[in-house]
């Protein structure tokens, strides 16, 4: 007899409006407490064999950055939303906006083509948040034209 009384009402009880409730409640707090936190994202770029060598300039390319790096659109336009500060042989951004990994390998390519650094160095993701620039390993090619030669 339960079990007609529950399935005759269309299961529109008071206890399933307000179980609905309870969820609709429950999913509001859910999306209200993941908005409300803006995640930091604080990337590295290492240069340390190029600048060692003296073929990369960190300052020079600390100011590439500052004048292309594009927030909401426009260029120039930091502000507070991302920073961009250098060390000896790196380069540190972090922005509080959203703000890809694979944008900087990106600038940081244009960067080495502007500067005709392109053909011998590489940009090498070294972790999670961070690149490095690493030079391609010419060794294995001057090994392979020594066999050729002979």
């Amino acid at each position: 007899v339960l079990a007609l009384a529950g399935n005759a009402g269309g299961g529109d009880g008071v206890e399933s409006v307000t179980r609905r409730r309870a969820m609709a409640v429950s999913k509001t707090i859910a999306k209200k407490g993941t908005s409300s936190k803006k995640k930091a994202h604080s990337y590295t770029i290492k240069c340390s064999g190029p600048v060692a060598d003296g073929i990369f300039d960190v300052a020079s390319f600390e100011k590439f950055l500052n004048d292309r790096i594009k927030v909401n659109g426009k260029t120039g336009q930091l502000s507070n939303a991302v920073s961009v500060s250098r060390g000896t042989d790196s380069i540190t951004i972090d922005a509080s906006v959203e703000f890809s990994k694979r944008y900087l390998k990106y600038l940081t390519k244009k960067y080495l083509k502007k500067q005709q650094l392109r053909d011998w160095l590489r940009v090498v993701a070294d972790g999670k948040n961070s690149y490095e620039l690493r030079y391609f390993n010419i060794s294995e090619d001057a090994e392979d034209d020594e066999e050729g030669e002979e």
